[in-house]
């Protein structure tokens, strides 16, 4: 077994690459002798190989974002060439494709391992640890998964978790504190059932104007696409909770619809949604765009309403990376005399940046208590409700003017497919779908059409492929298109399309 390293990152210094290759060789020795491969000849073992490859922070955002839709730097990714499970092969009878190397001899392909040092060096300081045994930890951990080892179940966790416990200590870096043997710094999963306890759990209700960044933000620390997002204003219509974990906390976040002066019913349910939603959480979050240097008249009510129910508030200073520093202090100054905020802090919700020390204020506002939510969920939608936002996104994305905010997309059937052999609920082999878009007048009916079919057609494949990244299998997407006049003052429609007021629900 070999590992070939590549440097593709700017200012690392091979020196410090020659530092870490003893151990990386030892641990490629480990994971050969051990043939963790169980189906896989030991011979073939010996002439395996993976290729790890060091990049740049912006360069593993790039993969993230092509390969995970996630927009997030990270500290390692793996890309696995064979079909495994826990070491085994996970189809039956199949014959390894074996490459051939210059001389002509057969080696195997175990797949890439692409590592951020920057990353890793901050995940060093976190956990109190040398450098060495983080490259070392993130190098065995992506071994594992390029041969099918996982930690989404909790019994698949432990199976890897003692086979990077035996990797390391072959290599005489043992783990020793129990925290270390967590892979939950690198992709999150570790499980916590709900009603568990946590030191923080609660509510926070996002408030702002519309297209300030709420969804933005949500999408950023859930990791996928659970809120839609577009440069038109108004595109969050519903309150969307999403679910963000640790190892101390719980915070159901209530991403609302931004708030404006409604000209219908519907604009008054989603104004009243969102006055609901900060009434009943256990803080707020507003969020204001640091481009505008002084807050407006929607900011100044959302504020008052604050003060009418002493709620404890958080100002995020949004797209901070758009503007000076120096610029942000008469705004900061301006919010300041409206109210006094338990923190204001300058974030970036596209790129990240100091989104970490928001969350962490955030949590310290919040009761302690049970976990209203098992740690593997994300958000109380589901999956159809996302998809018919997922269709609304790219109406909005591919029609202007003002047709797109007359449009509500209705699921009419989502039916999941299953091979014979299929193990369970989630081993499904397609999706497929049926939906309505609503529309308000014909001459809107044709534009969504389009000439020839061809502005439906673009609609439903940017859907399907984003559709296809939130249920991880094929999808078959059929769109159909229904004119229902005013449907935004219909009492009656709003109801059908899921538009009603929070009130009825409950938080």
């Amino acid at each position: 077994m070999k590992i070939n390293i590549i440097n593709d990152c700017t200012g690392l210094e091979d020196s410090k690459i020659e530092a870490w290759k003893p151990y990386i060789d030892k641990l490629a020795t480990s994971f050969e002798q051990r043939a963790y491969a169980a189906d896989i000849p030991l011979k073939i073992m010996e002439d395996a190989y993976a290729t790890l490859t060091f990049v740049g922070a912006d360069e593993i955002r790039k993969l993230n974002q092509e390969t995970r839709n996630i927009d997030k730097v990270t500290d390692v990714l793996s890309f696995p060439i064979l079909d495994m499970k826990n070491g085994k092969l996970s189809y039956q009878d199949s014959v390894i494709d074996m490459e051939f190397d210059e001389d002509g001899n057969k080696i195997l392909n175990l797949g890439d391992i692409i590592i951020n040092p920057d990353k890793a060096y901050e995940n060093a300081d976190e956990y109190g640890h040398g450098i060495e045994r983080e490259i070392s930890f993130l190098t065995a951990h992506s071994l594992l998964h390029l041969i099918g080892f996982d930690h989404i179940e909790s019994k698949d966790e432990k199976m890897m978790i003692g086979a990077q416990k035996q990797m390391m200590s072959d290599i005489g870096l043992a783990i020793d504190d129990e925290k270390a043997e967590l892979t939950d710094h690198l992709d999150d999963n570790i499980a916590y059932p709900a009603g568990s306890i946590a030191k923080h759990c609660g509510y926070i209700s996002i408030l702002g104007r519309p297209n300030v960044g709420k969804s933005t933000f949500i999408n950023y620390i859930t990791g996928m696409k659970v809120a839609i997002v577009s440069h038109k204003p108004q595109t969050t219509r519903t309150n969307i909770r999403s679910i963000y974990n640790t190892d101390d906390s719980q915070i159901i976040f209530v991403d609302t619809p931004g708030v404006h002066n409604p000209g219908n019913k519907l604009g008054k349910i989603m104004v009243g949604n969102s006055f609901s939603s900060a009434k009943n959480a256990d803080a707020v979050l507003l969020i204001a765009d640091g481009r505008f240097p002084q807050p407006g008249g929607t900011e100044k009510k959302l504020l008052e309403l604050c003060k009418e129910n002493n709620k404890k508030v958080v100002l995020a200073v949004n797209k901070s990376d758009d503007v000076s520093k120096e610029s942000l202090l008469p705004m900061i100054a301006a919010y300041s005399a409206l109210y006094d905020f338990v923190d204001i802090v300058p974030i970036s919700a596209k790129t990240g940046d100091n989104v970490e020390e928001l969350l962490r204020v955030l949590e310290s506002l919040l009761p302690e208590g049970p976990r209203l939510f098992d740690s593997e969920y994300m958000t109380d939608q589901s999956e159809r409700t996302i998809s018919a936002e997922l269709i609304r996104e790219q109406i909005l994305h591919f029609i202007n003017q003002e047709i797109p905010h007359g449009t509500a997309v209705e699921i009419d059937s989502f039916e999941d497919k299953y091979d014979d052999d299929a193990k369970d609920e989630y081993d499904r082999k397609s999706v497929v779908i049926k939906a309505t878009i609503i529309c308000e007048k014909d001459s809107h009916k044709a534009i969504i059409i389009g000439k020839n079919g061809q502005m439906i057609k673009r609609i439903g494949t940017s859907a399907r492929i984003n559709i296809e990244r939130l249920v991880g299998c094929k999808v078959y997407l059929e769109l159909f298109v229904k004119v229902r006049e005013d449907w935004k003052n219909n009492d009656l429609l709003l109801r059908s399309y899921g538009f009603r007021p929070e009130s009825e629900d409950g938080l």
